[in-house]
């Protein structure tokens, strides 16, 4: 049976914050649909195992839901097509 030190879990909650805001940044403009919702799940894991990386987390987290924001707005105004080729 192996233990999990607390400073293994504080280092993987870390990491998992610094994820989250590098998934939700790129999700602002590309696959809003997959980006968004993982941004906002690494979040919220890398806040409930208490990464030192709170605001990294928090920003994370913001990024991931302005994502599905964006992706909503987008599909209400322009009926999904941003760019339309052609006729």
């Amino acid at each position: 049976m192996s233990t999990v030190t607390p400073r293994h879990s504080t280092a993987e909650a870390d990491n998992l914050a610094v994820a989250s805001f590098l998934l939700g940044l790129p999700g602002l403009l590309l696959f809003n649909l997959v980006l968004g919702p993982l941004a906002i799940t690494l979040a919220t894991l890398a806040l409930v195992r208490g990464t030192s990386r709170r605001g990294r987390a928090v920003l994370g987290l913001v990024l991931g839901v302005a994502a599905l924001v964006i992706l909503v707005v987008t599909n209400a105004t322009a009926h999904g097509v941003l760019w339309q080729i052609g006729d």
